[in-house]
Parts: C-alpha cells; sequence; structure tokens
C-alpha cells in the first residue's frame, strides 16, 4: 500500500502548477496584442504573455477594437508592471490584475470605456461601477451605435458560427 500512496505523492507533485500560478510577477511590457493582451520581459529575460483578468476589450476586427488596443500601448507599453497572477487560461497565457505607475490597468480600461467587464470571470464587482460610470458618460466603446456595440465574446461566439460547416 506504501509504495502505491508514493507513486500518487509523486505524480500528483508532477501535476502541480507552475510557481507563478499565484503569485505577483514584474517586468517590462515589450508588446501589445489587443486591448486586453500583452507581453512582457522579466528580470531573467523571460516573455510572459498576460491576459488582463475580468475584462475583455473588442476583438481588432470589431468597431473600437484598434483603438482599445491603442489605450493599452499608452496605459502599459515600455512600462514596468506588476501582475497579480489569478490564473492560468485555456491557451498557457497568464491571467492577472496589472498595475503600472500606481494605476490599475484593467480598471482603468473599463474606466475609459475600451472594455466590458468579462461578467462570467468577474471577481471584483466595482467594476460593474466602472463599466456603469463609463456607459453613462458615453465613454469609448459606449459612443458607438448600438448596434456596433457587441461584447468580444457574442462576436467570437458569431464568427465560430459562420466558420461552421
Amino acid at each position: 500500500m506504501k509504495p502505491l500512496l508514493a507513486l500518487f505523492l509523486v505524480l500528483f507533485c508532477s501535476l502541480a502548477p507552475p510557481a507563478y500560478a499565484t503569485s505577483v510577477l514584474n517586468g517590462r511590457v515589450i508588446h501589445i496584442a489587443d486591448g486586453d493582451t500583452l507581453t512582457l520581459i522579466d528580470a531573467d529575460y523571460q516573455r510572459i504573455k498576460v491576459r488582463l483578468a475580468e475584462i475583455d476589450s473588442p476583438e481588432k476586427a470589431q468597431p473600437y477594437g484598434h483603438r482599445a488596443k491603442q489605450l493599452l500601448v499608452s496605459l502599459a507599453l515600455k512600462k514596468t508592471v506588476e501582475v497579480t497572477v489569478i490564473d492560468i487560461d485555456q491557451y498557457g497565457r497568464i491571467v492577472g490584475q496589472v498595475r503600472a505607475d500606481g494605476v490599475d490597468i484593467n480598471a482603468e480600461m473599463v474606466r475609459q470605456g475600451a472594455a466590458w467587464v468579462y461578467r462570467r470571470h468577474l471577481k471584483r464587482p466595482a467594476l460593474l461601477l466602472d463599466e456603469q460610470e463609463a456607459r453613462k458618460q458615453a465613454l469609448g466603446l459606449w459612443a458607438l451605435p448600438e448596434q456596433e456595440r457587441m461584447p468580444p465574446w457574442q462576436w467570437r461566439h458569431l464568427q465560430r458560427q459562420s466558420k461552421a460547416p
């Protein structure tokens, strides 16, 4: 029985998440992919792709997608950031809360109307108030005509459906 327990422990430990799965990362942002994804380089010169937690910005092909990316560029590119790791997504990206120069970048994207609160993954309900205020003031994507405002998760779903045989 003991050898079986030892084997189980070895297997379990080998499946443990990486050390950064519950940590804080620091690095310099070297690339912005879109309005909610960036790449940083850490002190060990490792490139780390980070998906901003709890928000979803328009896709590049959607209305306001390019402007959302430009806002993230202005907030984070070439800056040293601190990433509080929340999760690892299905694509292997770190999902985290990003801060630069004392600014909560995730919340700022919502405050300026460049992202929706991703309700499916929401852990900080205060972000909903930020989104509500951006809507009220018609900031960013909220200034678009209503027919052009489609949450990215719905847009991606429609794109997948249109490509299905």
